[in-house]
C-alpha cells in the first residue's frame, strides 16, 4: 500500500501540463501550375504553365490554434501559349516573384489541414513586350510590379506540406492573370 502511495505521489509531483504540439514553422519546395490571362489580358497572355517554381513559407503555429499567420515568398517560371503578346516567338516566357503575408485558418478538428489567404506584392517579367491595358497595338513593357492575392489549402503529410493555391495577379495597368498552383514542400523547425 505504501509503495502505491509513493508511486502516486511521485506521479503527481512529476506530472506537468501537456503542451500543445508545435507544427513545423518553415517549408521550402517546388511549385507547379496552370496559368491564364484574365479579362482583356486573356487574349494578350493566352494560357500556360508554370514549368518550375520555388516557394518558401514561414508559418509559426501550434496544433491547438485555429488561426495563425504566414509569410510566403515564391519565384515561378512560366510559358504562355496562344496569346497575341507573343509576337517575336510563339511562346511568351515569364518570371514571377512575389512576397505575400496572410492567415491560416483551421475550421475542422484535424490540426494538419488549413485554409489560407494571403496578399502581397509581385514582380512580373516577360521575354517580350506586353501592351498596357487600352493600348493593344503598342509594344510596351516587359516588367510589371503590382499586387497578388491567393486563397488555398494546406495539408501536412508527415514531414512534407502539400499546398494547393488559386493566385490572382493584380498588376494595375499590366497583365492580369490567374493561376492554379500545386506545391510540395519539406517542412522544418
Amino acid at each position: 500500500m505504501r509503495l502505491a502511495a509513493v508511486a502516486v505521489a511521485c506521479a503527481l509531483l512529476c506530472a506537468r501540463t501537456a503542451a500543445a504540439d508545435k507544427l513545423p514553422s518553415g517549408a521550402i519546395g517546388p511549385v507547379f501550375g496552370l496559368v491564364s490571362g484574365t479579362g482583356a489580358d486573356a487574349k494578350r497572355l493566352g494560357f500556360g504553365v508554370y514549368t518550375f517554381g520555388l516557394q518558401a513559407a514561414w508559418s509559426p503555429m501550434q496544433t491547438e490554434n485555429h488561426v495563425g499567420w504566414s509569410v510566403r515568398w515564391s519565384t515561378m517560371f512560366g510559358w504562355f501559349y496562344g496569346g497575341n503578346a507573343a509576337r517575336i516567338d510563339s511562346t511568351l516566357r515569364t518570371v514571377q516573384m512575389d512576397l505575400s503575408a496572410g492567415g491560416r485558418f483551421r475550421p475542422w478538428p484535424s490540426p494538419r489541414r488549413y485554409l489560407t489567404a494571403r496578399v502581397g506584392a509581385q514582380l512580373f517579367r516577360s521575354n517580350q513586350p506586353i501592351a498596357l491595358a487600352g493600348e493593344a497595338d503598342t509594344m510596351s513593357e516587359r516588367e510589371f510590379v503590382g499586387g497578388v492575392a491567393t486563397v488555398g489549402f494546406e495539408q501536412y503529410l508527415g514531414s512534407t506540406l502539400l499546398s494547393i493555391d488559386v493566385r490572382y495577379g493584380l498588376v494595375p495597368e499590366g497583365p492580369k492573370h490567374v493561376a492554379l498552383l500545386v506545391g510540395i514542400a519539406l517542412t522544418g523547425p
